[in-house]
């Protein structure tokens, strides 16, 4: 049988949910408002349970939570879109510097958005005084769910598709050519959503992790980092980037190896806090 006879029909699903005039809801955009705010709810619930922590004393506040939504937003928005054009299109934003702003256009990087939300997550915390590995630990707990919607995005988008396949769920997606493929970004949402989601709940609801800061974090970067570079084998690399060594290594491998070291340190090297001592009279 031709395998592109095999292949799964791509569903057609169009891009823009809804347009009023000029203005058209894309389901990519739509994927990250509801991913935010899906995620701040949840991280409102765990950052309120007093027996998740040390001694029953949370690091922050409901309302810390609530007020960290906006840094938390523009964090990952203008840090995804600078995180692109530094790792993925530098040479085009070169040329034309207002591509910056063409959002409308694509062009999101999960580690450029992660380094943005950790600078707002150091700024909020030091603003606050919060120690700022609980935050993150906190925010690392609900990211799984923007970022699984995100990626369901990317395939309802016909982007990011994988490599070549002969496999019976390959798809031949519309902006892929005529070859069926891995459908990738399906690859992702499952391992950076569900799975990673249900280890992290695991950890600070059965075996209270948060007790120990940078633990549930570091984690979650390990997590990410060790599927992210799983999937690369099976996705289509940018094709204006292509391999970096062989036949084998992106720069999406490339930008998760310091997650992996940064995760793997935090694991190690989490602690519960000192309990302080109370001062003679």
């Amino acid at each position: 049988m031709n395998p592109v006879q095999a292949a799964l029909p791509f569903p057609n699903i169009d891009p823009v949910l809804f347009s009023v005039g000029p203005l058209a809801i894309h389901w990519y955009g739509l994927a990250y408002v509801v991913g935010i705010l899906l995620a701040w709810r949840y991280a409102r619930l765990v950052a309120s349970r007093e027996r998740l922590w040390h001694e029953g004393r949370p690091a922050m506040s409901v309302v810390d939570i609530d007020d960290f939504l906006v840094w938390a937003a523009l964090g990952i928005v203008l840090g995804g879109r600078m995180g692109y054009i530094f790792f993925y299109d530098f040479a085009a934003f070169a040329t034309n510097p207002l591509r910056m702003f063409e959002i409308w256009n694509g062009g999101m990087s999960f580690h450029g958005g992660l380094l943005g939300t950790i600078i707002a997550m150091m700024l909020f915390a030091w603003k606050r005084n919060i120690v700022v590995w609980s935050l993150f630990d906190v925010v690392a707990a609900a990211a799984p769910i923007g970022l699984f919607l995100g990626r369901l995005a990317n395939f309802v988008n016909a982007e990011l598709w994988g490599r070549t396949s002969d496999v019976p769920w390959a798809f031949v997606f519309p902006t892929g050519g005529p070859q069926p493929r891995h459908p990738s970004q399906l690859y992702e949402a499952v391992l950076e959503g569900p799975a990673l989601f249900l280890v992290l709940f695991y950890l600070i609801f059965r075996l209270g992790k948060l007790a120990q800061p940078r633990f549930v974090g570091g984690v979650f970067l390990t997590g990410y980092a060790i599927s992210r570079i799983l999937v690369e084998f099976f996705r289509e690399p940018d094709a204006h980037i292509g391999y970096l060594a062989g036949n084998w290594m992106t720069m999406g491998m490339v930008l998760s190896l310091p997650m992996l070291a940064v995760g793997l340190i935090s694991i190690a090297s989490a602690r519960v806090p000192a309990t302080p001592k109370p001062q003679s009279t």
